[in-house]
């Protein structure tokens, strides 16, 4: 099939299966009935095999034209939102952007930007759900997501935002009554503050020994929490030593709230947060003003890109 008449035909093929008849798509397309027909012919002599079944009265999708129904849909669907991009550029990004991120991080980092959002692009509708259990994107009709962990679905575009590095920290009171750990051996003797994921198992201590990572599970905790703001509210209080994530403890570090324990021993992880989208042949403006400005937000918060080192500085 001659390239000039490949875009005709598999549009009169569309339009046809779409409203069941040529003499509609003909009208959609405003061409003739039998120009209708021609071209959805001639696409089939070019494939080499048949896509419907007509009779005077209907049109029947076959197995095969219905599978090539599905994928030309897609690719007019990209067209038509290409059309749209390129108009939309000198217009404001409107409508809804639905957005999933975990409870703590959500509140913690998300909510306090999203007025500055909804003010630069006031046409936009922002829906967030806070929600720690891992969400299908495509399935749950969501545009965004903030991921923490190994982010390994490569069906989704993924964008950098930082790693999520733990610490080990304690209150100067809790340190103060009960001694500093010196070694992993001298944890035994400590009050522990375990967390505990949504599957039920209990997030494990690490620690590098001779080259290789050890990891232990808290024993005997004091405290189990399921939030990780709470394990860091718990160590504040001076309830005892806690693992949590450097994001959550920053701001108690840096002001002498909290001390860093066993900086040279306790391995930190190496888990990701990313911000993922579905890939798509164009991106909607509503949606990639969002992207843009969260990238770019949360590229500015101290608290998410403390390097490993500083944290030394803070150790008991």
């Amino acid at each position: 099939m001659e390239p000039s008449s490949r875009l005709p035909s598999i549009l009169s093929f569309v339009h046809a299966a779409e409203r069941g008849s040529f003499a509609a798509a003909a009208r959609a397309l405003g061409i003739s009935s039998a120009a209708v027909s021609k071209n959805v012919a001639s696409l089939e002599r070019s494939l080499g095999v048949r896509l419907m079944n007509r009779t005077t009265r209907s049109l029947q999708l076959t197995g095969e034209g219905q599978a090539f129904f599905e994928k030309a849909r897609v690719a007019i669907d990209a067209l038509d939102e290409a059309i749209d991009t390129v108009a939309a550029q000198r217009a404001e990004p409107a409508g809804r952007v639905r957005l999933s991120t975990g409870n703590a991080f959500g509140n913690r980092y998300v909510m306090p930007i999203l007025p500055q959002l909804i003010a630069c692009f006031p046409a936009l509708s922002v829906e967030v759900d806070f929600d720690d259990r891992r969400v299908d994107l495509v399935k749950d009709g969501y545009d965004l997501a903030l991921r923490g962990g190994w982010i390994e679905d490569s069906s989704l575009v993924s964008r950098h935002i930082c790693m999520l590095r733990s610490v080990l920290v304690a209150a100067p009171s809790y340190l103060s009554e009960h001694g500093v750990p010196r070694t992993c051996g001298d944890l035994e003797r400590h009050r522990k503050v375990a967390v505990r994921f949504l599957t039920g198992r209990v997030a494990r201590w690490a620690f590098r020994e001779g080259g290789a990572i050890e990891e232990m599970e808290p024993q005997a905790p004091v405290l189990t929490v399921s939030a990780p703001e709470a394990a860091v509210e718990a160590a504040v209080l001076g309830v005892g030593v806690a693992q949590v994530g450097v994001h959550h403890a920053w701001d108690h570090v840096r002001d002498g709230r909290l001390k860093v324990l066993l900086p040279d021993q306790h391995d930190a992880g190496e888990r990701e947060l990313a911000l993922q989208y579905p890939h798509r042949a164009l991106l909607a403006p509503r949606v990639r003003v969002t992207v843009d400005f969260l990238l770019e937000k949360l590229a500015q918060s101290e608290a998410l890109h403390v390097p490993p080192e500083r944290l030394r500085e803070f150790a008991a």
